[in-house]
């Protein structure tokens, strides 16, 4: 990424304070709404899931930090004397993540084996999926144990070959957990499924683009605080027309991805 224009590096960094908007406003979303745009940009997955991959650690465990630190204080604050309660349900986590490890190392090395194109492919297909679900405003549900199953196992490999996996996740998490606590017990999760993902590169000698970390970690640093301070509006705004909106763009920007991988 070192020989690129200089309107490619306004983009990049553009689409990384995107990146880091939805995450801290979603809980998820800093890969499956950024990857699309990156890969137009440059069509090399290889060179932006590293960088994603660091910044999820970074975010991921900064945020449960500080709202477990909000949490105690809280609690100090009153005279009940009852232990301040985590953020992060933890036996869920092991649970589901029990579930999930193997087909998230399968996906792994599958990410790491795979020519970049078609890795490309896969995303855009995916992104494209997930994109019409939104504009029919019918989003992945699980209705049983199997289907609960077979979508955290799904998501869990997704998530290993591209870190895109988090819809499926969340349409088996949101059920079983309560809203104050499910954005922090996925924030722990992928901070725990990029861990795998970030040795996997190490020991497959994947160039991690660090010196690019300098520019793009502040960029996405700014949409964080961003998406931190509308989390609340968002999710009283969470509507089928912004949801609809936002699927339409992601169609038409995997549509000309696909198009531009295919020719």
């Amino acid at each position: 990424m070192s020989d690129l224009a200089l309107y490619q590096y306004a983009l990049i960094a553009l689409i990384f304070v995107w990146s880091g908007f939805v995450r801290s406003g979603l809980g998820f979303g800093g890969a499956v709404l950024s990857l699309p745009f990156l890969l137009l940009v440059l069509d090399e997955p290889l060179v932006f899931l590293p960088i994603i991959s660091v910044h999820l650690l970074f975010f991921s465990s900064l945020t449960i930090w500080m709202n477990n630190r909000k949490s105690g204080r809280k609690k100090r604050g009153s005279d009940d004397g009852v232990a301040a309660e985590g953020t992060v349900d933890w036996r869920y986590l092991w649970k589901i993540l029990g579930i999930m490890i193997v087909p998230k190392l399968i996906g792994v090395v599958g990410l790491i084996t795979m020519p970049a194109h078609i890795l490309s492919a896969i995303i855009f297909t995916i992104v494209g999926l997930y994109s019409v679900s939104y504009i029919l405003n019918k989003p992945f549900r699980s209705g049983s144990r199997t289907v609960d199953t077979v979508f955290l196992m799904a998501g869990g490999y997704i998530s290993g070959t591209s870190l895109i996996g988090a819809p499926l996740i969340i349409a088996v998490a949101a059920q079983h957990l309560p809203k104050e606590k499910l954005r922090d017990t996925l924030f722990a999760l992928w901070f725990i499924l990029v861990t795998i993902k970030m040795a996997a590169f190490v020991y497959a000698g994947v160039d991690l683009q660090l010196i690019h970390h300098l520019w793009l970690l502040p960029a996405a640093a700014v949409g964080h605080v961003i998406g931190l301070k509308v989390h609340n509006r968002m999710l009283r705004a969470e509507t089928p027309v912004f949801f609809r909106a936002l699927g339409t763009v992601l169609l038409v920007v995997s549509t000309l991805g696909m198009v531009s991988v295919l020719l």
